[in-house]
């Protein structure tokens, strides 16, 4: 197993390495100008995602360009439904058990290693933490929802900075996009009032569209 993990570590550095690579090549695209990531060849806003397995970041793509990579092992299409869990337990003891050092996080189940991944938004991006399996556990006893967590394609979304605290399962491009939404807004040390009032607009927005949130698109 520890082999098995060295090698994923080394992969992903080599993965990290190619993409920035790949990214200093291309020319730069137009002011507000989308392009897919595989072809290059300008999207829509609503355009749809991928998440890259080994890399573990989000690709915009076209319509073409998704239809032929879901199947592929490095990818996974961004899951489908934003499904809000009104009566979710998650006492103070458990989520201490997790070690996370804010209010907001997400989890998603790895399909390379069946692992349970916990990332959390900073001023850098996404961070990932190791995961306390057993505090993971009792939240899934807790909540049975969890056991059909779709893997890689959606997450759960705990956020513990509102009151009430909010727990949804949602597509893995929105997860990113919470995360992507808070960096750019981040202030200081500790985010600044910019990203207080940036984390509720985004979930009172995912829940207005939840109803509708269909294809893998947004």
């Amino acid at each position: 197993m520890s082999a098995n993990l060295d090698a994923m570590i080394a992969a992903r550095k080599r993965a990290d390495l190619v993409a920035k690579l790949r990214q200093l090549a291309k020319p730069p695209a137009p002011p507000d100008v989308e392009i897919c990531e595989l072809c290059e060849t300008t999207v829509p806003s609503d355009h749809r995602h991928l998440l890259h397995l080994v890399e573990r970041r989000i690709v915009c793509t076209c319509e073409v360009c998704w239809a032929k990579h879901s199947g592929d092992p490095d990818f996974r299409p961004a899951g489908m439904r934003a499904l809000w869990l009104e009566d979710f337990e998650c006492s103070d003891e458990i989520w201490a058990g997790f070690q996370i050092p804010i209010g907001l996080a997400f989890f998603m189940r790895s399909g390379l290693t069946n692992q349970i991944v916990a990332l959390y938004p900073s001023a850098v991006g996404a961070t990932e933490c190791e995961l306390d399996l057993e505090a993971w556990e009792r939240l899934v006893e807790a909540n049975q929802s969890l056991g059909a967590l779709d893997a890689d394609g959606e997450a759960l979304i705990v956020d513990r900075m509102s009151d009430p605290h909010q727990y949804v399962i949602a597509p893995i491009d929105e997860c990113y996009r919470l995360v992507g939404l808070i960096k750019t807004r981040w202030e200081g040390i500790s985010g600044g009032s910019a990203v207080e009032k940036a984390v509720p607009e985004f979930f009172a927005e995912l829940r207005g569209k939840s109803a509708t949130y269909t294809g893998g698109k947004r």
